[in-house]
């Protein structure tokens, strides 16, 4: 029997994408994913960490938080130390970002992207990879005199996948999240690459028949997703493959 999804999505459809950007102020941009929503803001700093000095080049990373109240119900602030789970989905973002990019083609300074939860209906780690490509990219605009060449590869976005009663589910919100019996991420290039998988069995085991099913599920919203974040970036920006 089909698997009926609450918002009446066919389970090879994506939630809704939208991006604003600015939102406030330059580089920032507000990102949607059905009812998820993240803040995500580029900005620079003129130092690089300490164990790249004297390498001539620079470095890309992100933080990532959600508000108190971006779920139900209400989570405690994270005040002296970052949990495990904020940190393991900031390193990943980070290291998308990366991925994206030419760090050698980078001054020496430090690009820094706060991604900030404003609502989690899941997918959160998915929509603030796609939406800090977009204010990274539109920083990088902006910056372009300081760059001999464009240090963007190319675009990167994230979508997650799941199984719910054996069957392959597109862009899970927060209660198919929560009951799926398998659950994935998945990060790729514009161009196809594979940037980071990451899968896990939540109530049962999985084949290898099902990992394909669900990347190919994947590449099909990813698709979507691309074409939408497209639309929102700088008309002239360049990329250096």
């Amino acid at each position: 029997m089909p698997v009926k999804r609450s918002d009446g999505r066919r389970t090879d459809e994506v939630r809704p994408v939208s991006f604003e950007i600015p939102y406030f102020r330059d580089h920032a941009a507000l990102v949607s994913f059905g009812e998820t929503r993240v803040l995500c803001y580029a900005s620079i700093d003129e130092r690089v960490p300490g164990w790249l000095l004297g390498s001539g080049h620079g470095w890309i990373t992100a933080e990532y938080n959600m508000l108190p109240t971006a779920s139900y119900p209400r989570q405690s602030r994270e005040r002296s130390a970052t949990g495990g789970r904020t940190s393991e989905i900031q390193r990943l973002i980070g290291r998308a970002l990366r991925a994206s990019s030419h760090l050698n083609l980078l001054p020496p300074l430090t690009i820094k992207i706060d991604c900030d939860v404003i609502i989690a209906d899941g997918g959160t780690r998915t929509a603030a990879i796609t939406g800090a490509f977009v204010s990274l990219a539109s920083l990088i605009y902006a910056e372009r005199h300081r760059f001999a060449k464009s240090p963007l590869k190319a675009r990167i976005a994230a979508v997650s996948v799941g199984l719910i009663d054996g069957e392959p589910v597109l862009d899970l919100d927060y209660a198919e999240d929560s009951s799926c019996e398998v659950d994935g991420n998945v990060v790729k290039t514009s161009t196809g690459e594979l940037v980071d998988l990451s899968f896990t069995a939540e109530q049962r085991s999985f084949s290898n028949e099902d990992l394909a099913s669900l990347l190919g599920m994947a590449d099909k919203g990813l698709d979507v997703i691309f074409a939408e974040q497209a639309k929102h970036l700088p008309q002239r920006l360049e990329f250096s493959p």
